[in-house]
């Protein structure tokens, strides 16, 4: 099975959303829902920390990936 991208994840996230705000789901329906929400809700927080750790590294003269920091 192939791997959701972010953006389909955040699609599928609010429409559990927008489900789970509707009122029309039955209570085990909503648990699944509700489980199924806070796993791709995870999964998109912990692809935006890997991103903004990425980010955070700059490749030195030398070649070599280090944390990026200003110095004040």
């Amino acid at each position: 099975m192939e791997e959701k991208t972010f953006e389909q994840k955040i699609k599928e996230l609010e429409k559990i959303v927008s489900e789970l705000e509707s009122g029309n789901v039955d209570l085990d329906d909503a648990i699944k829902k509700y489980t199924d929400a806070m796993k791709l809700a995870k999964e998109c927080s912990d692809k935006l920390k890997n991103a903004e750790e990425q980010i955070n590294k700059v490749l030195t003269e030398n070649g070599n990936l280090e944390n990026f920091s200003i110095e004040e």
